[in-house]
């Protein structure tokens, strides 16, 4: 059996949404729901926060959350995982979005039984797009991959595209990643962020420009990721209408 741990980078600096993993919704904080969507597909003793502010680990702690401290030097939150990695000895790393209130618990086993699978790969989660508004989105990363499902692409941009400029078919990444310990090494080891990964925005690219493979996996389309405030508005709707 292969050896994990659940990580959640969370940050207080986002540049979209001040203050992210303490936002307030319906009584709990943003970091406080993902991790209570996480805690019902594993152990909440593999599971960990990873930060570089001292209020969020207040904040966990005050809730039984384990949190790590890592630097306040780490370009993105899979440099965050990779720092944590470097401290730590598992044979993979199951990263969870600190963003994902609504994280499904069953993409989360899903990755995970994969990873019992898996040689070395790099694992990602997509799902399918219903909405043009979504597929139009910049907010939301859209992934394009080979039959066999190895990523050939992510991007912000409304891909794949065609002459006509029309939505027809498209697939966004759902934010729960595997990676094995050296991938993230590796990554770590750049100490910059590559070419197309600075362009987009988007970490998975900086493995692709390092020639890793990225398998993707077919997840609930159900999630939504709070980049921007009007996210939150859609997740509290949500809720409400699931009557949480």
């Amino acid at each position: 059996m292969k050896s994990y741990a659940v990580v959640i980078p969370a940050r207080l600096a986002s540049t979209r949404l001040p203050n992210k993993p303490l936002v307030d919704i319906l009584g709990k904080s943003l970091i406080e729901r993902t991790y209570n969507q996480v805690i019902q597909a594993i152990d909440p003793n593999k599971v960990y926060v990873l930060t570089d502010d001292e209020i969020i680990i207040n904040h966990c702690k005050e809730r039984g959350i384990q949190v790590v401290l890592t630097s306040k030097n780490c370009l993105t939150g899979t440099d965050r995982v990779a720092e944590f990695a470097e401290m730590t000895n598992f044979d993979y790393y199951i990263n969870v979005q600190g963003d994902e209130p609504l994280m499904n618990p069953n993409n989360i086993e899903i990755i995970i039984e994969q990873v019992e699978n898996s040689d070395g790969e790099i694992l990602n989660g997509y799902a399918e797009i219903d909405l043009e508004e979504d597929f139009r989105s910049l907010t939301i990363p859209k992934v394009v991959f080979r039959p066999d499902g190895r990523l050939l692409y992510m991007s912000r941009s409304a891909i794949p595209g065609n002459k006509n400029g029309e939505f027809t078919k498209a697939f966004k990444q759902v934010c729960v990643y595997a990676f094995p310990k050296k991938a993230l090494i590796d990554f770590y080891k750049c100490n910059s962020k590559t070419f197309l990964e600075n362009i987009e925005d988007i970490e998975i690219l900086r493995f692709l420009e390092l020639g890793y493979e990225v398998r993707m996996l077919k997840l609930s389309k159900d999630s939504i990721a709070v980049d921007v405030p009007e996210d939150i508005e859609k997740v509290i709707i949500h809720l409400s209408q699931s009557n949480d």
